[in-house]
């Protein structure tokens, strides 16, 4: 990944926020018994945590638990925000060549395991968090019995990694007028329509 210092997202709310909004992460693991383990899961922050930490609750089926060994190994858990391609016809100058722009946090620790009835209030917090912009939010426990049952099946974690490296490649490295042309193709119709990075670049200039 970028390592130049320009790209580098250091302020908490800035973390915090990319964790809120993109709460679909890769958790990758080294294994003894399988090797490289990759799974895709949904996470949502651990408000119990300093802000900025990268801290996070997750689950994961019961299967893939045993797969990733959870517990066993340090992981690293991949946060993708908003990206997308940027083509050097937008810039109206040359010379320029193709881009990709990205938001994406890693978080590198041991992730704890949790008991039966951690996990379900894992599963509570993860739907309340996606279902509170709806209009009438759905809450797990209108299905409490079921649920219990299903939750079963899964296994919670906490992650508190000892090392949190984000990055937000958003074009910082041209001037403010070619950012500003660039989030406005990114909002016109076309193949490369991308409303989230475009708002992501303007964010830059506006503070």
């Amino acid at each position: 990944m970028l390592e130049q210092p320009v790209f580098a997202m250091t302020e908490p709310e800035q973390i915090d926020a990319l964790i809120d909004a993109y709460g679909w992460a890769s958790l990758v693991t080294h294994t003894e018994q399988h090797g490289l383990v990759v799974s895709h899961l949904p996470i949502v922050r651990d408000r119990q945590a300093p802000p900025g930490s990268g801290a996070v609750l997750g689950h994961l089926a019961g299967p893939d638990g045993l797969l990733h060994e959870l517990g066993r190994h340090d992981v690293a858990l991949i946060v993708q925000g908003a990206h997308g391609y940027l083509s050097p016809s937008w810039y109206g100058e040359t010379p320029h060549v193709p881009t990709w722009d990205f938001q994406v946090i890693h978080l590198h620790g041991r992730p704890e395991p949790l008991d039966a009835d951690a996990t379900f209030a894992v599963l509570r917090d993860t739907v309340d968090h996606f279902e509170s912009v709806m209009p009438v939010p759905w809450s797990l426990d209108s299905v409490a019995g079921y649920a219990a049952r299903i939750a079963r099946g899964t296994v919670g974690f906490r992650l508190r990694p000892h090392r949190v490296v984000a990055k937000a490649k958003l074009s910082q490295d041209e001037s403010a007028p070619l950012r500003t042309r660039a989030a406005a193709m990114l909002d016109a119709e076309g193949p490369y329509r991308n409303p989230a990075l475009a708002a992501a670049i303007r964010a830059i200039d506006a503070g």
